[in-house]
């Protein structure tokens, strides 16, 4: 199915939208593989695979497979066609085991995994931190190489809230595989997990040249939203202080 799904989507992405690629190269032509990416949009998960030869496995939320219907069950079928593995993400801690176990899995078969260290899109284009759990667990337990890669200017084809995608070129820049075989056996240091993630989270920098954030993008995501709620709540504050201004203006 994931052939088919490739030419069906991948073709049609390619001849639309003429992503194009540098590094290509240091994507090895088998053997396990880890593709750590930034991430700007939806988009990203597929615009990957299109351009690559090899099969590349990302995670994706488990409801995308479970939703009932037949909308339920065609998307279902898209997501499993294009390389998707469901996780259940009930819980934080029990979604990070499911997605580590899911990679050394996909690894264990000797294929491409892919994963976003940030956990989630970037609420507005820059880099966030990486968090140190899956990528870095995933590594050394397996002993795969970590490939970092730059999405580029994704987020302005389809940015959140918008159905119809704009026509424009994305990039995409793969960087030289990274070894941490200095670090094996040191899975459970936290310390270890840290300076593994935040060293692929700097070459994602170079690569894609975004403003580095030091804080997680899910907490950047709630002040963005928290900001968002007290502007809201300011504006209607001052439209009924200024109606009640009006309406004593007009009693006088």
């Amino acid at each position: 199915m994931y052939g088919t799904m490739k030419v069906a989507i991948g073709g049609p992405l390619k001849v639309a939208f003429r992503p194009w690629v540098e590094g290509m190269e240091n994507i090895p032509a088998e053997g396990p593989a880890i593709l750590a990416s930034n991430h700007l949009s939806f988009s990203d998960s597929f615009f990957l695979p299109a351009v690559l030869d090899r099969k590349v496995t990302f995670i994706a939320k488990a409801e995308y497979f479970t939703t009932p219907g037949v909308k339920g069950r065609l998307t279902a079928a898209f997501f499993k066609g294009v390389g998707q593995l469901p996780v259940d993400r009930s819980g934080s801690r029990g979604a990070g085991e499911a997605a580590i176990r899911s990679g050394i899995e996909v690894l264990e078969r000797g294929e491409l995994f892919g994963i976003y260290p940030e956990g989630t899109r970037s609420p507005d284009g820059r880099l966030y931190r990486g968090k140190p759990g899956g990528l870095a667990r995933v590594a050394l337990a397996t002993g795969a190489p970590v490939i970092p890669v730059a999405m580029i200017d994704t987020e302005k084809i389809q940015p959140p809230g918008k159905v119809v995608p704009k026509l424009m070129r994305p990039g995409i820049r793969i960087g030289k595989p990274m070894n941490f075989s200095r670090y094996q056996g040191m899975e459970h240091d936290r310390f270890v997990l840290r300076a593994l993630t935040d060293e692929v989270m700097y070459e994602i920098m170079k690569l894609s040249g975004q403003e580095y954030v030091d804080m997680y993008a899910t907490a950047a995501k709630r002040q963005i939203a928290e900001a968002a709620k007290a502007a809201k709540a300011a504006r209607e504050k001052a439209e009924k202080t200024e109606t009640a201004e009006r309406a004593e203006t007009a009693e006088k």
